[in-house]
């Protein structure tokens, strides 16, 4: 389904200045970009759209209520500093699974008025490099064991013999 049918089917007869939760996962985005979301949804505060095919924020539009942003599972690998612009008011964002490969992509987000405020914003795909590194540690930690054991044995079964 295509994401300007999904709004419609979503607002279930209320008027998008009405709307504070909006959730668009799994639907099809054309040529990677927000279609049918525009300024008319003032209210909006929890916008999800995991899993649409997303590679441009250009065309987000003006959410200065939105809280909450979920944009995980998308091919998005740059123009994060369209979210410091649009959606001043941002707490939480989701970038888990996207195409984003070093942290100065995401350095845009550091202008954004809420960090100048010392709140704390909920990056997820930061966490996930985190926690990728260190599983990647502790496998290198495991093997590096494996590898002290194999010698202990191999230094006993030679004092055997």
């Amino acid at each position: 389904m295509e994401m300007k049918k999904r709004i419609n089917l979503e607002l279930r007869d209320r008027a998008p200045e009405e709307v504070t939760e909006l959730v668009l996962d799994n639907c099809l985005c054309v040529n990677g970009e927000i279609e049918g979301l525009n300024d008319t949804f003032k209210k909006l505060e929890f916008l999800s759209m995991a899993n649409v095919e997303l590679s441009s924020l250009a065309r987000l539009p003006s959410l200065n209520k939105l809280r909450k942003l979920e944009l995980s599972d998308n091919i998005i690998s740059g123009g994060l500093e369209v979210l410091a612009e649009k959606c001043p008011n941002l707490t939480y964002l989701n970038l888990s699974g996207n195409k984003i490969k070093d942290l100065s992509t995401v350095e845009a987000l550091m202008e954004m008025k809420m960090m100048k405020r010392k709140k704390k914003m909920k990056l997820a795909h930061l966490k996930d490099m985190r926690k990728r590194k260190k599983k990647r540690r502790m496998r290198m930690r495991m093997k590096m064991k494996q590898a002290q054991n194999w010698e202990r044995e191999k230094r006993r079964w030679a004092s055997h013999t």
